[in-house]
């Protein structure tokens, strides 16, 4: 009886060590999950800290009119100084535990072999199996912060990137996108494709030069380090634009083009990975005419159905706020209205397309179409909800930058690189600006003029896009040397470049303070030789009106040419505009004229489905919420006010007039001298 008490004795303890061991195995566990939890807030209070403080000092700059520095710099300054504190000044009491684990078959893998996703590593001492995911090549990491400090690069492309591209095209100022689309779909398409293969060319000569970078580069890694670098964020320049009211179609082309080359350079270089992977077969730095043209009709066709899944989400978007009542709960609408937009980035992905792509011109789209069907509660909650994301990311990244310049384990500091890269960054952007605008000139009218030129060039910085493209991979030597190199070059143009925004305004006798509306403004003018109003002096108040011709050097006559007509928009804009305002928007949207009038005889009954007791009720004009959108009536309206409008006299009392703000009345009394200067007024006769 006392052995078998013994042996229960011993069991039980032998129970309550292994109970003890297990409970002190969870503690340290809880300890650590603690542990982490509290780096995981520091980290995002940092961030949260950094932009913050960029705000603040936004707003002094803008309260005491600052321009010298934008907040993409002061971002990128409070992230280089925040990161050197981490870097050198933090030392956590914590540091990362690390277990070297060896295959018992050394032959079990080499580098030939593709890495393994998941290392599963079993413990014999405590009987289970524990999985670790891959991160990359070792590094030194001091503590825990240099980590956390460093972001997952997919959480820039699936959650950070898509509201500042959806913000982009959601925000496109499309009247004056449309009238230069000639101009800005060969800067972004033509431009940046011909930038890159121009940089990687001379890259690749550069690294055969250097002996000790030779054989780390191949030509397939210079271009796509091309492909990563030609696209421009001038997030800083067109804000002072903004600030500033620069010329419309100079702000058209330089956003425009940001809008567009993004898109083709995400596009571009995942073209030029497929090439190297999939297609090339005899060496990286061999050409093959085959392998490239499957390469090209790769870009071609990944581009072309990126942007029709982003259309057709837009025109469902915009169908299903048409044809429901959604409208009468804003909160729902709002919501939907996000969701669907998100969730065209997540369809071009999970398909193999690119995401960046197709929620831009699904924005486009929103913008253009849904956003005429939203109630004014959504309309005005969408517009600052997106702008807000946008702030916040954009100001994210930069901040990030700065911070990862110290924390990111991966630069590789080759200043044979560097110094190339920036050298053939400049070269790559001038053969985008001044060529095209040469051949542009050739057929074009009106011309884009030098000053005009010199700004897009000096517009080129390098922001997140570059950013993102070169951080998503970085295991390889020449990759990190990329990261190194485009950090640099984006932190150098956003500060300098940036911040000289407004003396190159200055230098380039770029005029500022132009009215959005310009162009509207002008096309109610008159000549000054006569016809349309027959007075000559009305040269005068067209000058001191808006003197300057945006797109014409040498001449004075505001958006007219030489023959006295206006700017005509590009031949693309204006056979989208007749389609879009006679097919598109009567069927997405409440616009008139319906369906019913545009469509032949035989399709009534589809167009009687397809129009809205709205539609029907509603004025001829419709309702002119988004006056962007109507590309093709604008024109045909503005002509009509520019035939009904005619000169008359100050001393008419009897006629109901507005004074042109150009032209101030002397005395407030009519007056019946007839040789006394008068004052010319419009008045409108319908």
């Amino acid at each position: 009886m006392t052995a078998r008490t013994a042996v229960v004795l011993l069991c039980s303890l032998l129970l309550l060590f292994e109970h003890c061991h297990g409970a002190a195995t969870d503690i340290a566990l809880d300890a650590k999950a603690q542990y982490m939890h509290r780096v995981d807030s520091l980290n995002l209070l940092l961030y949260t800290f950094l932009l913050t403080i960029t705000v603040l000092t936004v707003w002094a700059f803008k309260h005491w009119r600052f321009r010298f520095l934008h907040e993409t710099g002061l971002a990128v300054i409070y992230g280089l100084v925040v990161g050197a504190i981490i870097r050198y000044g933090f030392k956590s009491s914590n540091a990362i535990q690390h277990l070297s684990v060896v295959p018992l078959d050394p032959s079990y893998y080499n580098e030939s072999d593709p890495i393994p996703d998941t290392l599963w590593f079993t413990s014999t001492g405590v009987n289970k199996t524990f999985s670790y995911s891959f991160r990359g090549e070792i590094s030194k990491q001091d503590n825990e912060i240099d980590k956390k400090a460093t972001f997952d690069p997919e959480i820039f492309f699936n959650i950070i990137l898509p509201p500042i591209i959806f913000h982009a095209g959601y925000s496109l100022k499309r009247k004056y996108f449309f009238r230069n689309l000639g101009a800005i779909l060969m800067y972004a398409l033509v431009g940046t494709t011909v930038s890159s293969f121009i940089i990687g060319l001379l890259m690749y000569v550069f690294m055969q030069l250097i002996p000790s970078l030779s054989s780390s580069f191949t030509f397939l890694d210079t271009l796509y380090f091309g492909a990563l670098i030609s696209p421009t964020d001038p997030l800083t320049i067109i804000s002072i634009f903004n600030d500033l009211h620069v010329d419309v179609n100079l702000y058209a082309l330089v956003f425009g083009e940001s809008v567009l080359n993004d898109a083709v350079a995400i596009v571009l270089s995942g073209a030029i990975q497929n090439y190297g992977e999939h297609y090339v077969t005899a060496g990286p730095n061999a050409f093959e005419s085959v392998a490239f043209l499957k390469a090209l009709g790769n870009f071609v066709s990944i581009f072309s159905l990126s942007l029709f899944i982003g259309a057709t989400m837009g025109c469902i978007t915009a169908l299903m706020t048409k044809f429901t009542r959604l409208r009468d709960f804003p909160l729902l609408e709002s919501a939907l209205f996000v969701l669907m937009s998100y969730s065209t980035f997540l369809i071009a992905e999970a398909s193999e397309l690119v995401g960046i792509v197709a929620v831009l011109f699904c924005g486009i789209c929103q913008a253009h179409y849904t956003y005429n069907n939203l109630s004014p509660d959504s309309r005005q909650r969408t517009k600052q909800l997106f702008e807000l994301l946008n702030f916040l990311a954009e100001n994210f990244i930069f901040s990030y930058i700065g911070v990862s310049m110290f924390t990111f384990p991966k630069h590789q500091f080759d200043f044979g690189f560097i110094l190339s890269g920036f050298f053939c960054a400049l070269l790559g952007r001038a053969a985008n600006v001044y060529p095209l605008s040469f051949l542009l000139n050739l057929g074009r009218k009106p011309k884009i003029p030098m000053n005009f030129q010199h700004m897009l060039f000096f517009a080129g910085l390098r922001g997140a896009m570059s950013f993102a493209l070169a951080i998503r991979n970085t295991v390889s030597e020449a990759r990190q040397a990329m990261l190194t190199t485009t950090s640099l070059i984006v932190i150098l143009t956003v500060i300098f470049q940036g911040g000289m925004a407004s003396q190159f305004l200055s230098w380039f006798n770029i005029p500022v303070g132009v009215d959005e509306e310009v162009e509207a403004i002008q096309y109610n003018g008159v000549r000054s030789s006569g016809g349309e109003g027959g007075c000559g002096d009305l040269e005068i108040r067209r000058e001191r009106n808006f003197s300057y011709n945006s797109m014409q050097e040498g001449s004075a006559s505001g958006s007219f040419g030489p023959t006295g007509k206006p700017n005509e928009k590009a031949l693309l804009a204006r056979i989208w505009g007749n389609f879009d305002t006679h097919y598109m928007k009567p069927l997405l949207t409440h616009s008139r004229p319906t369906l019913l009038e545009t469509l032949p005889v035989c399709c009534s009954p589809m167009a009687r489905l397809l129009t809205t007791t709205q539609q029907m009720t509603q004025d001829d004009m419709g309702d002119k919420i988004d006056s962007d959108s109507d590309l093709y009536e604008e024109d045909q309206e503005m002509e009509r006010r520019r035939a009904s409008q005619q000169p008359v006299s100050y001393h008419q009392a009897n006629l109901k007039y507005t004074v042109n703000p150009c032209y101030q009345p002397n005395s407030t009394e009519p007056t019946n001298n007839r040789d006394e200067p008068y004052v010319i007024l419009n008045v409108n006769r319908r």
